[in-house]
């Protein structure tokens, strides 16, 4: 057998932290993060609690995983719409509407999520660092495409991205956009700002 490939054991173990992170992830939406135990998740596996700490050594690892494993989901999907055939502003537009409607969906229609969200922004901060990463790596590549265009005056494109992050963060951070809904801020009023911010930040970069 090839070094590079995984054994069986290691493939099992690996469905096997598939399995349970599924698992874990559908009781979180259901019963909420803190309500949900160990025993909850190792009783719909048909396994033992023993047998989950293997595999995980506290309900925090298997949020972190879980947390991660979204993050990521999110990050493809805007590496995806930053390489639509568009222009630049169009596809930096389209990235924003695409993390403040993903902060919706996972993490505010789903009211359960939102303390594991809490969690792992408290307990998994390099997490959550690695996404933040991964979104000004888009911003950054997509004002250089605008720089190549022509539509975008030539500048540091990090600093760019970073400041685009700054921003926009209360349309992208799930807690500070629960709290703009909680103080009486609707999804649509919250979008057309979101458009508003991108039209000032457009017109900032414009050649």
């Amino acid at each position: 057998m090839s070094p590079f490939l995984p054994s069986a054991i290691e493939q099992r173990a690996a469905e096997t932290r598939r399995r349970i992170e599924t698992v874990a992830e559908a009781l979180f939406r259901r019963i909420g993060y803190q309500k949900t135990t160990v025993a909850d998740i190792a009783r719909d596996l048909g396994m033992s609690p023993a047998n989950i700490y293997r595999f995980y050594p506290t309900k925090s690892a298997i949020n972190e995983a879980i947390a991660a494993s979204m993050l990521k989901g999110v990050a493809d999907e805007m590496e995806a719409i930053a390489s639509a055939p568009l222009p630049a502003p169009e596809r930096l537009r389209a990235v924003l509407h695409h993390l403040f409607d993903s902060d919706m969906r996972l993490f505010i229609h789903e009211r359960c999520m939102h303390d594991m969200v809490q969690a792992a922004m408290t307990e998994h901060w390099n997490v959550i660092e690695r996404f933040i990463v991964a979104v000004e790596a888009v911003f950054a590549r997509l004002l250089a495409d605008g720089i190549a265009e022509g539509v975008f005056a030539p500048t540091d494109t990090a600093a760019g991205a970073e400041i685009i992050n700054t921003a926009t963060l209360v349309w992208t951070h799930p807690v500070l956009l629960a709290d703009c809904l909680n103080h009486g801020k609707t999804e649509p009023a919250l979008k057309a700002r979101l458009d508003a911010m991108v039209d000032f930040l457009i017109r900032g970069f414009r050649a």
